[in-house]
């Protein structure tokens, strides 16, 4: 089948940036909203009632989405993944999910696709998301304890409805189940081992995230952080641990398992222990912007490109001209300096562009 718009079908690339990093990963954030109001995310009293979230017609068309994704494979993305916002609440996201499940790399293979989600549609979209191609979902948990789960997301979201969503996601085969924790110093750092023990032996992937400084509202601090060596340490006193090798290239988590073969949790040491020199990930954002940075403050209009009638080959030129320039390495450089210096310019929120 011809590609749409009269464009030829474009090779893969290997497309690189000016350090080298290859273009591997697009996470693509479907909605700005969210039914959650994480403290550390999108808190109350900046994203109250009266919040101006973007207008439908201003969000990018499943078909636009589709559109990127597949010039994007075709320059060298081999994964895929849907954000938020919460992406759950996109309506018909299901169908997204089908287009995108559809899409093959120049040598026929199926791109990895993935969604992040805070797990409170998953017992009625599980099946669906499933059926339609989704491969794998992530889920975004802090605290096994009721009343400090309900204070994280702050609109009383009972804890037992995010769980029975990770039970539907299992049966809806959409594993194997990656756990998102955030752990913040005088919060939730507590409860690392009795996360760690719930999910020991279920199959399922815990992750423990440090606390980042990503957008302008949530307050970070360095001394809210609590380590990945800290973490680590906790666990394997009581449940000894052993080091993983990377299952491919960027990744971001390291990975641990249990020495009694009860299964392996991972790190994201996105504070102490910067990532930028390996990473492979781009982000556009619900109205189609890309950004080459979780902590970047502007990024590049394919938008008015693809309503401007650009053709396929002049996206790919834009992507490429982009990527190629690329030069971000943020995290390196906040380490390299003290926090009362480092930079302060107005970032991206989380609920914006995803994580």
């Amino acid at each position: 089948m011809a590609a749409p718009h009269g464009a030829r079908q474009l090779p893969s690339t290997g497309l690189r940036d000016a350090r080298g990093r290859q273009l591997r990963d697009l996470r693509i954030s479907v909605t700005d909203r969210c039914n959650f109001r994480c403290v550390y995310c999108m808190p109350k009293e900046l994203f109250g009632r009266d919040y101006p979230f973007l207008e439908r017609s201003e969000l990018l068309t499943f078909e636009e989405i589709e559109r990127v994704a597949r010039i994007a494979v075709s320059l060298g993305v081999r994964k895929l993944r849907l954000t938020g916002g919460e992406p759950l609440l996109r309506r018909g996201i299901e169908n997204l999910v089908a287009k995108l499940a559809a899409l093959r790399t120049p040598d026929g293979k199926r791109v990895d696709l993935a969604l992040t989600t805070n797990g409170s549609a998953l017992p009625v979209k599980a099946e669906a998301l499933s059926a339609a191609g989704l491969q794998r979902v992530t889920v975004s948990l802090d605290s096994l304890r009721e009343d400090r789960f309900q204070a994280i997301n702050d609109v009383k979201f009972p804890l037992a409805r995010v769980l029975d969503g990770i039970a539907a996601a299992e049966a809806a085969d959409l594993g194997p189940i990656k756990i998102n924790a955030v752990i913040k110093r005088g919060v939730n750092d507590d409860e690392v081992l009795a996360l760690a023990e719930h999910f020991r032996g279920t199959g399922h992937t815990l992750r423990f995230i440090e606390y980042m400084d990503v957008g302008s509202s949530n307050g970070w601090e360095m001394a809210d952080v609590v380590p990945s060596a800290e973490i680590l340490r906790q666990i394997g006193e009581v449940h000894p641990l052993e080091p993983l090798t990377p299952t491919h290239p960027g990744e971001t988590a390291k990975r641990w398992r249990y020495t009694d073969g009860a299964g392996e949790i991972g790190v994201i040491s996105s504070v102490t222990g910067a990532f930028c020199g390996s990473c492979t990930r781009a982000r556009i954002s619900v109205e189609g912007k890309l950004f080459t940075c979780l902590f970047a403050n502007e990024g590049t209009d394919l938008r008015a490109l693809l309503r401007g009638g650009a053709s396929d080959d002049e996206l790919a030129a834009a992507l490429t001209g982009v990527w190629s320039a690329r030069d971000d390495r943020y995290s390196e450089l906040r380490a390299q300096v003290p926090p009362s210096q480092s930079p302060t310019h107005r970032r991206i929120e989380m609920s914006y562009i995803g994580g």
